[in-house]
């Protein structure tokens, strides 16, 4: 990607003195939000990279202009090969349908055949460990199931470049370690791995390079342990 900036535009209730002023208007105003400030990175093939920073720092923003789901506002991003995102809890998944419908649903968004889909359901099911509940709506799932699920599905499209963003935290340790382990096969295997977390002991031992953000702009992009450093230091 170069030069990315993504703008939001916020719209906030006007004072009272507002109000009065601009008595035939709208009782709202707009406020400009960027996200993101003029970002440049180019993530090599095979490669494992955190992002970091503090809460809205624009780490999420990030990840999903990355994976295509918001556009920049200025700027230009180009991918290459198969990409599964796992970004919002529940992102892809229809509430009033069950886990089974879920992963037909969300595999198809995700590019898969239904007969692909159909032969990896036992191994999604399996790796999810919710068999008893996949014919449960998942408006009933807990988060952890939702991300169990949701992972399982994402693994399974066989991807090039994997983008996770924060998901993982909502699931309970031993099912942590076993997607840990399942990026572990993947990095050996080659892919392309992209993710956002706060858990920086991760980062250190996982990445093979770290972007530190701050405000919408990378502060910092290099060694992971010396850009989790960078961002204890911009914390202090």
């Amino acid at each position: 990607m170069t030069g990315v900036s993504k703008r939001f535009v916020i719209r906030k209730e006007k004072s009272l003195k507002e109000r009065i002023v601009n008595l035939a208007r709208s009782n709202k105003h707009k406020d400009d939000f960027w996200a993101l400030r003029d970002v440049s990175l180019e993530i090599e093939a095979g490669t494992t990279v955190g992002l970091i920073g503090a809460n809205g720092s624009g780490k999420s923003t990030l990840l999903k202009v990355i994976g295509g789901i918001l556009q920049p506002t200025t700027g230009e991003v180009r991918r290459r090969g198969q990409l599964a995102a796992l970004l919002e809890l529940g992102a892809g998944f229809h509430p009033d349908l069950t886990g089974r419908e879920n992963v037909f649903l969300n595999g198809s968004i995700l590019g898969l055949t239904q007969q692909q889909i159909a032969g990896f359901f036992d191994s999604i099911v399996d790796f999810s460990e919710i068999g008893e509940f996949i014919d449960t709506q998942v408006k009933f799932y807990s988060s952890g199931m939702y991300v169990r699920l949701a992972f399982a599905i994402a693994i399974h499209v066989d991807p090039d470049v994997l983008l996770v963003d924060e998901v993982l935290a909502v699931g309970d340790e031993p099912f942590q370690r076993k997607c840990l382990d399942k990026i572990a096969q993947f990095q050996r295997e080659g892919r392309t791995i992209v993710i956002v977390t706060h858990d920086l002991g991760t980062v250190e031992s996982l990445c093979d390079r770290a972007v530190v953000l701050s405000h919408g702009a990378v502060i910092f992009d290099g060694d992971p342990v010396e850009g989790v450093a960078a961002l204890r230091r911009n914390f202090s």
